[in-house]
């Protein structure tokens, strides 16, 4: 038995030889072999000047079927010598000795092709001079055999390479890959990942949409069919990963292609939009797990950053709930675009450090400083205010988790009405000029407690801003992707544990945008001077389980059988669809790409002493006299219970399948 042991570890140690060997082949090649270049270029010299030789002999052979006549083999030898040296020159004039065996291509075939026909024409006339008159076809023979010995000998290394690296592919247990397009892109892509030192793919084929293309070949690699051949391809052709190499492809393809592939178990990498500008330039490095934000069916909206930079370069900003995922992206959007002096706030202090210490390596130029306070608290913050006298102020610090905020609605109060409240007094109080507050579109109609404390802090600071100075606006916009309690990291996650991924609703719908899209959007809105009121353009709404199927799908899996997905029910406080408008709001102005300007209902004129009110409920932690006091303030606020089955139990559903009753469902991810 130990010896039967030793024998198989000693194959799989020759198998390892073996494989780095062959790497090391397919990685250094003749081109960065230890021979010294000059005895290389003698080598590729002898070589032609042999074969030079070789094909004039032939030809005549050929010539005369085996016999070559007594006469023409006396001029052999004259003959041989002038062909060498005309070749040897014609050659040495196109640098036919300067050769890289690993990246020859066409342009070096035209040069091996045209070196040839100029040896043949130069070999002609110097056989006429020195009377050395052969037959024609000698001359079209020859030239034929010299131009495919010297295409041999410089294109079959490259063949021998590109057989071992298929076969190190193979030996390395790479996983079998598609490309979908045929364009220049995506042959770069495929010479790259052939060329790569590391064995990332074994690429099988091309998927190209034109059906006069298929069945071509692209650098050797068939184009096998159309994107709806995909399933019965992946079969076939036992595929484990898709990638998608075309950096401008729509999102509404990008989704076509991950439905088509739902229940082929697959892998997906891509190329991010962001190296749209390097297509011609396309490697494996820049190849990335496909995300769900590739999947939204909206545009990113563009705009100029330098249109940023003009807003905030050279001032002084003061962001809270820096330490967050809006407010920290705030921070490295000011940061990035040039204020003079950032002051980052938050209760966090271990994400404040390390944002911090990210900040101030990649902008030594802007003076960031970090200060740990609770928004709740109005002298800490006025106290900030006076010492750094900022010019714009940023309020992103909020309770924002919808169901917890149910539980904790005196919470809520403190820290998203009364936070924001002492945040804006101070912006009035220290002379800022600007004064930017990050809403939600849970505040329009809220059905929730964080929605409506949300749409409190809308009227708290338009309040202020009738007796202000300070131009104050409100940015509302729905949820963004990759946030830290988002659905994406959840369902990561979840899928990682094997499932399952718990949905509140089959129908639930949310609007989407990516984190920096929506800050880059919210600085435009905010210190562009547009209105109190600005709302984001969030696109058409997603549904949330459609989002869980993709994700579950993009991670190798079939939905409903390898990952269950599990419908557990609105919980208190959740809507089935947000809105971004009130109907009082319905007449908005677009003021420009991606950004609306709507004019809301005023503040009711007693606004602070229900304020005072409603301070003094959430000090004695009174539930219910919160709720009433907010219903007053926000008249279209109505709390909602928890969506259940009839029985008061969650309840889960396979994608596509029958009802099923569980017990204890779990929390589902955070809409």
């Amino acid at each position: 038995m130990a010896h039967a042991g030793s024998v198989g570890w000693d194959g799989m140690g020759s198998l390892r030889s073996l494989r780095a060997v062959v790497q090391a082949a397919v990685r250094d090649g003749i081109d960065a072999s230890p021979v010294p270049p000059a005895i290389r270029y003698a080598i590729i010299i002898a070589s032609d000047g042999v074969a030079s030789i070789v094909a004039l002999v032939v030809a005549l052979w050929l010539r005369f079927d085996g016999e070559i006549p007594a006469g023409y083999a006396r001029l052999i030898p004259a003959a041989a010598g002038t062909l060498v040296v005309v070749r040897l020159a014609c050659n040495a004039s196109a640098r036919l000795h300067r050769w890289s065996f690993r990246l020859a291509g066409l342009a070096e075939g035209i040069r091996v092709a045209a070196a040839a026909v100029a040896g043949t024409v130069l070999f002609v006339a110097a056989s006429w001079v020195l009377g050395l008159h052969l037959p024609r076809t000698v001359y079209a023979l020859e030239l034929f055999l010299s131009a495919t010995a010297f295409g041999v000998v410089r294109f079959l290394p490259r063949a021998a390479f590109r057989w071992a690296g298929m076969w190190s592919q193979t030996l390395a247990g790479a996983p079998r890959a598609l490309i979908i397009g045929a364009g220049h892109a995506t042959e770069l892509l495929a010479r790259d990942l052939r060329r790569a030192s590391e064995a990332q793919y074994q690429l099988v084929g091309f998927i190209d949409e034109n059906p006069h293309m298929v069945r071509c070949r692209i650098d050797g690699i068939p184009i096998l069919g159309g994107i709806h051949d995909l399933p019965m391809l992946i079969r076939r052709h036992r595929i484990a990963v898709i990638l998608l190499a075309d950096p401008r492809m729509p999102a509404a393809r990008i989704r076509e292609v991950v439905a088509l592939c739902a229940r082929s178990r697959v892998r997906f990498k891509i190329t991010p939009a962001s190296w749209a500008h390097l297509e011609r330039r396309l490697s494996g490095a820049m190849l990335e797990d496909m995300s769900p934000e590739d999947l939204m069916p909206r545009a990113a909206i563009a705009f100029d950053e330098l249109e940023i930079r003009r807003l905030v370069a050279g001032r002084r900003a003061l962001v809270t709930g820096a330490g967050g995922s809006i407010g920290g992206e705030l921070a490295r959007q000011l940061a990035r675009n040039g204020v003079r002096q950032l002051v980052m706030v938050d209760m966090n202090e271990n994400e404040l450090y390390l944002r911090r210490l990210a900040l101030a390596e990649d902008h030594p130029e802007v003076d960031i400083r970090c200060e740990v306070a609770d928004v709740r608290e109005p002298e800490p913050l006025r106290r900030l205010g006076e010492r750094y006298r900022p010019q714009d102020v940023f309020h992103a610090a909020a309770h924002k988790h919808v169901p917890l905020m149910e539980d904790a609605p005196a919470e809520a109060v403190k820290n998203n009405v009364f936070g924001t409240m002492n945040a804006a007094r101070m912006a009035d109080e220290c002379g800022a000029e600007r004064f930017v507050l990050i809403s939600t579109d849970k505040a329009v109609n809220p059905t929730s407690v964080m929605g409506a404390t949300k749409r409190v802090a809308e009227l708290i600071v338009r309040n202020i801003a009738r007796r202000s100075g300070m131009r104050v606006t409100a940015v509302r916009f729905g949820n963004v992707l990759g946030s830290s309690g988002s659905i994406i990291p959840i369902f990561k996650h979840q899928i990682a544990r094997g499932g399952p991924v718990t949905v509140t609703h089959p129908d639930c719908m949310r609007y989407f945008m990516t984190i920096p899209e929506a800050v880059g959007l919210v600085l435009l809105a905010g210190l562009g001077g547009h209105g109190e009121l600005c709302v984001l353009d969030m696109g058409e709404p997603v549904r949330i389980a459609d989002i869980a199927g993709s994700m579950i799908t993009l991670s190798g899996h079939v939905p409903g059988e390898d990952v269950e997905i599990v419908y557990t029910g609105l919980r208190p406080g959740e809507k089935l669809n947000e809105e971004v408008l009130t109907e009082q709001e319905e007449r908005s102005l677009v003021v420009r790409d991606g950004i609306r300007v709507t004019q809301s209902p005023p503040p009711p004129h007693d606004l602070d002493a229900r304020l005072e009110e409603l301070r003094r409920f959430a000090n004695d932690g009174n539930r219910e006299a919160i709720l009433a006091a907010l219903r007053s303030l926000v008249p279209t606020y109505c709390a909602r219970p928890g969506l259940q089955d009839e029985q008061g139990s969650p309840y889960t559903t396979r994608k596509h399948g029958p009802r099923e009753r569980i017990a204890g469902a779990g929390w589902p991810a955070t809409l």
